[in-house]
Order: structure tokens, then sequence, then C-alpha cells
């Protein structure tokens, strides 16, 4: 393994080969070609959730792929829909369930829900990237974090967002040192917590975002070292720790973003 400020880097520094690549997964190509192929013979809530293969994907394209099992949970979801502000989907803290029945808005379309443009290649490229976190996460979930954080930064607007999401509060807590204890304190005192570290504002600013993601890395690496085979084809038996001199560690811990 190569170490987690590494191994995201290499990732980020070119995105868009990394998702050709996984697209090109033999399984991954054969589910995208089904999907796009039968996506639009679905006509209701009953024809997407018949078809295992289709409700599978697109589950996991929104992240939700450990939510498969919950029928009836899912099927809530998408016929109360979302323009209703007490439907299910908007009374769940977690946004993505919002995202799936918005997508699949059978409630205000009906039949011609997957007819719209964002049921196709959208949904494809989001079960792309789905994918590479997943593959990513199997080798250092540290990447798999600072990806999927990279990927949902631009769109948080409030603290309770993270607060909300434990991927994301997984990440906040890391990069500032903040133990997990603080989710026991008051909500809102949480939020202040996250306001005074964080000016959200920096999460739409690429170079800020970056080096918001080169601290966390810095820091998950020291909490969670990552051992990696130091080219054993060259020095077989030999593995080494890759790791992050004092220095380097104090010049981070003494980041503050946005020229704060």
């Amino acid at each position: 393994m190569i170490n987690t400020m590494t191994g995201y880097r290499l990732i980020a520094a070119d995105l868009p080969r990394s998702l050709a690549r996984v697209s090109k997964e033999p399984i991954v190509q054969r589910e995208s070609d089904y999907y796009l192929k039968n996506i639009g013979n679905v006509k209701s809530i009953d024809d997407f959730m018949k078809d295992t293969k289709l409700y599978n994907y697109a589950l996991k394209a929104f992240g939700l792929e450990d939510m498969a099992y919950a029928k009836a949970f899912i099927r809530k979801v998408l016929t109360e829909g979302i323009d209703n502000p007490d439907s299910f989907a908007n009374k769940l803290t977690d946004p993505r369930y919002k995202e799936l029945a918005t997508t699949f808005n059978f409630v205000k379309l009906g039949d011609k829900a997957t007819a719209q443009p964002g049921v196709k290649q959208p949904i494809v490229d989001k079960y792309v990237r789905q994918t590479l976190e997943v593959e990513t996460g199997q080798q250092n979930e540290g990447v798999r974090l600072a990806l999927y954080f990279a990927r949902k930064a631009p769109t948080i607007t409030n603290a309770f967002e993270i607060l909300g999401d434990k991927a994301l509060l997984q990440v906040f807590q890391a990069t500032f040192n903040m133990p997990a204890q603080m989710s026991n304190l008051d909500i809102d005192r949480q939020a202040k917590l996250v306001e005074d570290k964080l000016d959200l504002k920096d999460l739409k600013d690429p170079a800020k975002l970056d080096k918001l993601l080169t601290r966390f890395t810095a820091m998950y690496e020291m909490s969670n070292p990552s051992t990696a085979a130091s080219a054993p084809s060259l020095l077989p038996g030999g593995t080494a720790t890759i790791g992050i001199s004092a220095s380097i560690l104090a010049t981070l811990q003494s980041f503050k973003l946005g020229g704060r």
C-alpha cells in the first residue's frame, strides 16, 4: 500500500483517467450497458423495484447499496416523492434519499420519469464514481474518504450537512483533530465548532479544498499508518512504512484554510 496522501493525489491528479479505467472494467461495463438499455422500459415504481439489476445499480449510484434490502423503506421514499415538504424523503437527514426521489420522480412524472436525461448517463457517471471510491477504500479507507469529501464539498451549504453525514464528519474530525466525543454535544454547539474551524465557502474553492484534503490525508495517515511493499520485485521480502516527518506534521497542523 502507498500512504494516504500519495494515494489520494495519484487519483485526484487525473480523475477523468481513473474514472475511465473503472468504466471499462468488464463487470462495470456490463452492468452499465444493461442499465442504459433497460431503464427506459421502466414505467412505474413497481417496474423499477422488480428489476433487481436496475434497482441495485441505481441505489449504488447514490451510495445506497447497503439499503437495497430495505425495499419497503425505499418504496416509501419513491412513493411520497419530494414535492410535499412533509414527504418521507424530505424528512430524512440523509440527502441521498431526496436525490434518489428527485431523479426517479415517478410521483410527478409518472411513466415519463425514466425518459428524463438525468436518469441515463448521469446515473452511470455516479455509479462509476461510486465504484472508484469503493475500490479505493478496499486499499485505503482514507483515500476513499478524501474522494468522497472532494465530491460532496462543493454542494455543502451548512454545518448540519457535515454533522449529518458520517463520512463528512469523519473527515472534519480527523482534519482538525477533533475527538469523536464531540458528537455527544448539543447539535448547535457541534455546528458552531464546525463553523469556527471551517469556512464553508472555502469548500467551493478548489485550491482551498485541496489544502484541506492535504491536511486530512496527512492527519489520517498519522492515525492509520500505511505499510507499503517497497518494490517487492526489486527487494524481495522487503517492506517499508511511508510516514510523515515531524516537521511536515507541524506545518500541516498550522494550516489555516482561507488565510485565517
